[in-house]
């Protein structure tokens, strides 16, 4: 007996790009030359609640949906494209990569897949190959670093227990830490104890919290309260701009770390700031992160990027079939003159195991 001949893909010489996150996922197919063929937008990415499979499962919809816009409706039997580049969210651990990257493998999606953290994704949107360090603060904060050859240096980033400091969630507790003890005496005064409540319409702190505790403020709100501290810091409160300075610390302590393990303190090398509360540009934050960086990492070159991080997940695949900088060329043009939502949205509802990991 013959051996069964392996289908080749649709897309010969195609990626599919994936960035899952916690509140979105993009999906985008994309032709080897880097047009972009087909693209599909759905909701978070939940492993950690869902199992690897189901979470996998649930993206299912949004690549037939990147495909149908495609053109390639009838995709079933055959691989999609020849690889797939999937950054995904709370894949902090190389088991959870691997048990990832199992699921989507499975998937038949690609010949071929590599999974990686979704922070990957931010900083291969903000440089011109895939080399240097990306700090992203978001809801929480995380930080990747990465060689042309493979090395990558990275954090756990699952929290206080990791060591984590900072992203909006953790800033708006902060806030109201201060806040808190302020309206009772307890600590420094500040004008956090009336900003917060009166952001969330109530007329104290003790309000606030009393509000909170019983469940009367939704958990999403809290993160509307990060915008609210750096105004107060803007306006010169002393409370406020230590927390700030705090944060813009913590960017800078994890970027030199990666920039260190990675042997790149003593060479120019982009520094990618992403996630929204480096995207917002904050000027008291991005100042200070400026002159930090100077003194501990004198070469780096801070970079705020906004592009959309299902771009960095495309050009790691292209990365990945070795394509020629045409391609790439062609696909961050495509971002970089794209509209903000994605076409074919669906409502919500370098080689694999290549990266070595430098731990110092």
């Amino acid at each position: 007996m013959g051996l069964t001949p392996i289908p080749r893909p649709l897309v010969t010489g195609g990626v599919l790009a994936i960035d899952a996150g916690n509140s979105k996922t993009d999906v985008a197919i994309v032709a080897a030359d880097g047009s972009v063929l087909g693209t599909a937008r759905g909701g978070g990415f939940q492993p950690v609640t869902a199992g690897a499979r189901q979470a996998v499962t649930a993206l299912v919809p949004l690549v037939a949906a990147a495909a149908r816009a495609a053109g390639l409706a009838a995709y079933r039997g055959a691989p999609v494209v020849e690889h797939v580049s999937a950054c995904l969210a709370n894949a902090d651990f190389p088991i959870e990569e691997r048990e990832l990257r199992d699921a989507v493998h499975a998937r038949g999606w690609g010949t071929s897949a590599q999974v990686l953290n979704d922070t990957f994704a931010i900083l291969r949107s903000g440089v011109e190959e895939p080399r240097g360090v990306a700090v992203v603060c978001g809801a929480g904060i995380n930080c990747v670093g990465m060689l042309p050859d493979g090395r990558t240096a990275r954090f756990p980033a699952i929290g206080r227990i990791s060591g984590d400091w900072g992203g909006g969630v953790f800033l708006a507790e902060e806030a109201l830490w201060w806040a808190a003890r302020a309206e009772d005496g307890r600590g420094e005064a500040t004008e956090l104890a009336t900003a917060l409540p009166a952001h969330l319409g109530r007329g104290s702190m003790y309000e606030l919290i009393e509000a909170m505790h019983l469940g009367q403020v939704p958990a999403h709100a809290r993160l509307e309260l990060a915008p609210v501290l750096f105004r107060v810091a803007a306006d010169g409160d002393a409370v406020a701009r230590r927390i700030v300075d705090r944060q813009a610390e913590e960017v800078v302590a994890l970027a030199s770390v990666a920039l260190g393990r990675l042997g790149l303190l003593d060479e120019e090398t982009t520094v990618v700031l992403g996630g929204g509360v480096l995207a917002a540009r904050q000027p008291l934050l991005i100042d200070a992160i400026t002159r930090e960086l100077a003194l501990r990492a004198p070469k780096a070159v801070p970079r705020v990027v906004t592009a959309p991080p299902v771009l960095g997940a495309a050009l790691l695949g292209l990365d990945h079939l070795g394509s020629p900088p045409t391609a790439h060329a062609r696909l961050q043009a495509h971002y970089a003159a794209a509209p903000a939502a994605p076409a074919g949205s669906v409502p919500e509802g370098n080689r694999s195991g290549r990266h070595r990991v430098i731990r110092g």
